[in-house]
């Protein structure tokens, strides 16, 4: 659903968005088209968040893996539609993968396993078209990478609103009316704590989990009977044949993802120890020999919210404050993208009342 009645010019003052993740980009396009003018902030190089692909070199050779959300599934229309229009562009398709359950002692395949999809040809596709996109409108969405925002603070002389300051940059020459927070809930009482106690408690009470991802390059295909498989009595929680997916090339690679426990209670360990935990986990599951793959880990300190609020999103037109995520939704891709959509449509509606 788009926004009703776009404003034929932007608004005085631009809106600030901390975090380009599907949140974040979702609600900064809904913003762009309704004619506000916008100016995202991620501390990454790069769009996409959770949705990420690492990509490397071994010996001369390309490989990648998509280490954060593996996939995503559709239940809401406006979703569905999203995503057919990313399908449309070449930035999304649907993985028919083999899916599968291991109890720890067997493996078996899930029948009419719900379809899934991925971006094209990285998870990295979606935020990447999303980008380009905003970048073509008329009034462009500005975005500034390697920005690690500190903690907000209020501008000041006359107008009040906020003043951002990082570490790379130092004080943004512009002062912003609004600012919206599209970032893991700890990295968001972080950011208000000082001043904006109401959202901090709510972004505190939002539990969230770590997870150890590790990324295997094998030197020939793997003989297990599926592409993905949820895990249970094992460090591990899933596991992918992430060179299964539609649009990947290179040689086969495989996503190991551990538990939430086991994620916590390893999660200050080195990352060779981990690394080395999860491919003998796999091994035992039908894996490769640990010594014969090429392996990379990375730690998600915030992977998901233990149970998200299911909020929608958080809106405060007096501040001028406002946080998204999906650990503010359902604590999916979708939700994400559902709840960035809901507060544009709420700082939106602000503005339209106060222009009335």
């Amino acid at each position: 659903m788009s926004i009703p009645n776009p404003s034929p010019s932007a608004p005085s003052g631009p809106i600030a968005i901390i975090g380009a993740g599907l949140a974040g980009l979702a609600c900064a396009q809904l913003l762009a088209r309704a004619g506000h003018s916008v100016h995202v902030f991620d501390k990454s190089r790069g769009a996409s968040g959770r949705m990420s692909t690492r990509r490397g070199t071994d010996a001369g050779a390309h490989w990648q893996c998509d280490h954060g959300a593996p996939s995503f599934q559709t239940h809401d229309a406006d979703f569905r539609a999203q995503v057919r229009s990313w399908q449309e562009a070449g930035a999304t398709a649907p993985w028919p993968g083999r899916i599968g359950l291991h109890d720890g002692e067997r493996l078996r395949l899930q029948d009419n396993a719900p379809q899934r999809f991925v971006g094209t040809p990285r998870m990295t596709s979606p935020a990447a078209h999303m980008v380009r996109g905003m970048q073509d409108m008329p009034d462009p969405v500005r975005f500034q990478w390697q920005t690690t925002v500190e903690p907000l603070q209020t501008a000041a002389g006359e107008g009040a609103g906020w003043t951002l300051h990082s570490p790379e940059h130092g004080a943004a020459p512009q002062r912003y009316r609004t600012v919206l927070l599209a970032v893991p809930a700890p990295q968001a009482v972080a950011l208000l704590e000082a001043v904006a106690p109401e959202a901090a408690r709510l972004a505190r009470s939002a539990r969230m989990r770590p997870c150890w991802s590790v990324m295997v390059r094998c030197a020939g295909p793997v003989p297990m009977a599926v592409d993905g498989c949820v895990v249970e009595h094992s460090p591990l929680r899933w596991i992918a044949r992430d060179s299964s997916k539609p649009g990947r090339s290179g040689p086969e690679t495989w996503l190991l993802q551990a538990s939430h426990s086991w994620s916590e209670a390893h999660l200050e360990d080195d990352a060779q120890t981990v690394t080395a935990a999860l491919l003998q986990a796999f091994a035992r599951l039908g894996g490769p020999s640990p010594a014969s793959v090429q392996a990379t880990s990375h730690r998600w300190r915030y992977a998901d919210a233990t149970q998200p609020l299911h909020v929608d999103c958080w809106w405060s037109p007096a501040s001028g404050l406002g946080l998204c995520g999906d650990w503010l939704h359902n604590g999916t891709v979708e939700g994400a993208w559902l709840s960035g959509r809901s507060l544009a449509r709420a700082v939106h509606a602000a503005g339209q009342r106060h222009a009335a």
